[in-house]
């Protein structure tokens, strides 16, 4: 297994006043970083939106758009008709196929952090859909709790609210912890995943500079393991051993996003 770090301080960011963010891949003005798309990845953006302001309305074609929400509130409308207002703990997924139109705008006083995702889907022309789903801090404490998976997945359903995973037109399967101080916590690759993406959300604050905050270490394959902090992440390249090691080595809950790519 190998284990590439992706570190904060290297990724793209922007401070517009009401928008600061982090860009994993190649996104608006950051270009030409080398870091384009990652298997069926396309897009990281760690966001943080000021109250009352947000991205208007706008349209997207053939992505697999979904939103990871941290902390506040996010006020999501479209052209299908869907108005949600999502908080901690919710996952929304659209599948933009042939076109739709959304906004995204911070709903109440505060300032509304999330994670937005993009993957490239493996069947084009799709009819635009949309689902949401809630998971729970319990849920996610010091275990791995599958929030998105390929379509027609078991217990992957394609109702628009559900329980278990929403379902993704990607090779993609996402899983989201809440990891305690000196707790371990493995994960086995499933057959025919080629791919891991590793993120620990930058949950103590805006920060452009080196990463801090917690901690974790992540190790496979019998190698010595890389430290990750807040902000930061890894390309893991999974070849003959399949089970990563994932520890909290800090003083705080690392929330972690583990992507799985086949």
């Amino acid at each position: 297994m190998k284990i590439l770090p992706r570190l904060s301080a290297e990724r793209g960011n922007a401070d517009h006043g009401w928008l600061k963010s982090f860009h994993t891949f190649d996104f608006a003005s950051y270009q030409g970083s080398g870091h384009d798309k990652f298997g069926a990845l396309r897009v990281i953006n760690e966001d943080r939106v000021a109250p009352k302001t947000g991205f208007g309305q706008h349209s997207h074609r053939e992505f697999e758009i979904f939103s990871y929400i941290v902390s506040g509130e996010l006020q999501h409308n479209d052209s299908m008709g869907n108005t949600e207002i999502m908080k901690r703990g919710d996952i929304q997924l659209t599948s933009a196929g042939t076109g739709i139109s959304h906004s995204e705008k911070a709903h109440g006083a505060e300032q509304v952090h999330f994670l937005q995702i993009w993957s490239l889907p493996s069947v084009s022309k799709l009819t635009p859909a949309y689902f949401t789903r809630h998971f729970t801090d319990a849920e996610k404490k010091d275990q791995w709790a599958r929030i998105v998976a390929p379509v027609n997945t078991p217990g992957a359903s394609s109702k628009r609210e559900d329980t278990g995973p929403a379902p993704v037109q990607s090779p993609l399967t996402l899983y989201s912890t809440l990891l305690s101080p000196a707790t371990s916590l493995p994960h086995t690759f499933q057959a025919g995943s080629t791919k891991g993406y590793i993120h620990v959300i930058q949950t103590s604050g805006y920060n452009v500079g080196p990463a801090k905050g917690a901690a974790i270490k992540i190790s496979g394959g019998g190698g010595e393991g890389v430290v990750l902090k807040e902000g930061d992440a890894a390309y893991i390249m999974v070849q003959d051993a399949k089970e990563l090691k994932v520890e909290n080595v800090g003083d705080g809950v690392a929330e972690v996003l583990l992507f799985e790519l086949a």
